[in-house]
């Protein structure tokens, strides 16, 4: 089974993600920063079900874009979706290769990125 690891320090925000993202995919598996979740990327068995990470433009300790580089130079191939503000600058992230999902988005945008995201995944891994 494939896993999704949001990175969101807002506790109300992650549970919704969770929520909405396990009903439909199954395993989901959340941690407050970029910190934590590189941590989790080190440890093989979690690295090897790990199918996408979603992350916030703005999150605590070391930004976005820097995470996102740091992800990349450990999992170059795994998907990740930038939550941001329509104002968010993309160019930030430039060769890292994320989708960007604008905030606000219902429930069915989220369901529907994160389906293409993981469905795109398993196409390259196949």
């Amino acid at each position: 089974m494939t896993t999704i690891l949001i990175v969101d320090d807002d506790p109300l925000q992650a549970s919704l993600m969770m929520s909405l993202l396990g009903r439909r995919f199954g395993s989901v598996y959340r941690v407050n920063d970029a910190a934590e979740a590189l941590c989790l990327i080190e440890q093989p068995e979690f690295a090897g079900k790990l199918g996408l990470v979603i992350t916030q433009h703005h999150t605590p300790g070391i930004g976005g874009p820097a995470f996102v580089a740091e992800l990349r130079s450990r999992k170059p191939d795994l998907p990740v979706l930038v939550l941001a503000a329509k104002d968010a600058a993309p160019s930030e992230y430039s060769d890292a290769h994320v989708v960007f999902l604008p905030r606000p988005f219902g429930g069915d945008k989220m369901l529907a990125v994160t389906g293409r995201l993981l469905a795109d995944q398993r196409n390259t891994v196949a």
